[in-house]
């Protein structure tokens, strides 16, 4: 269902998950917030050289990934050391999660807020907004997840058009890694689904 532009850097892993009821009817554990300190133990862990690489991934196509346009998992850290990381939903706070610990930006989508094809490629000259006050980022030679509606998400910031909500089934993770430490890649996606699954959830491979 997700097609892959050729790329020398990309390492991206996706996979689907099916919740048992709606979004917005679903408890987070309490175990599942925990994992949203710093301190907490976790089966990986973040490296600063793997910070210059996910930052030399989003370069390669002539993107700048600094100041407000750096990668996700970045304002995470930021985030979880200066207060910690907002509780949205069991979808969002397990990426959170995955993503604060391992160091690599993760997209997860509603699923059926998508049209197909799906593809993930470089954007050319185009933007999207990114959250409910209309804010929009520039992806120009950006990584960027396709749907038939144009780009939807990416490592830095997620299209407000297909993010999550109170009603959402299903979702579609996608995990940037870089081709230089896909085994850390293949731990992280696989403890996601892991965290996913042991709170009630379905995974399948995308």
């Amino acid at each position: 269902m997700l097609t892959l532009d050729p790329h020398p850097l990309l390492v991206a892993r996706a996979f689907v998950t099916r919740f048992p009821v709606a979004l917005g009817e679903l408890a987070v554990p309490e175990w599942l917030y925990a994992l949203h300190s710093d301190a907490a133990e976790a089966p990986v862990k973040r490296t600063e050289e793997l910070r210059g690489a996910v930052r030399d991934l989003l370069r390669h196509g002539g993107y700048k990934p600094t100041g407000r346009g750096k990668p996700s998992s970045e304002y995470l850290v930021r985030a979880a050391t200066e207060g910690g990381l907002p509780r949205i939903n069991l979808a969002v706070d397990a990426c959170n999660a995955v993503s604060l610990h391992s160091g690599l930006p993760i997209s997860v989508v509603d699923l059926d807020r998508t049209r197909a094809p799906l593809r993930i490629g470089l954007a050319g000259q185009e933007s999207y907004v990114f959250n409910a006050s209309g804010q929009t980022i520039d992806i120009e030679g950006l990584l960027n997840l396709f749907d038939a509606d144009g780009p939807c998400a990416n490592a830095v910031k997620d299209a407000q058009r297909t993010k999550t909500h109170p009603g959402t089934l299903r979702t579609l993770s996608v995990v940037w890694g870089v081709a230089e430490f896909e085994p850390h890649v293949e731990r992280a996606t696989t403890w996601y689904r892991e965290l996913l699954e042991r709170a009630g959830a379905a995974t399948e491979p995308a």
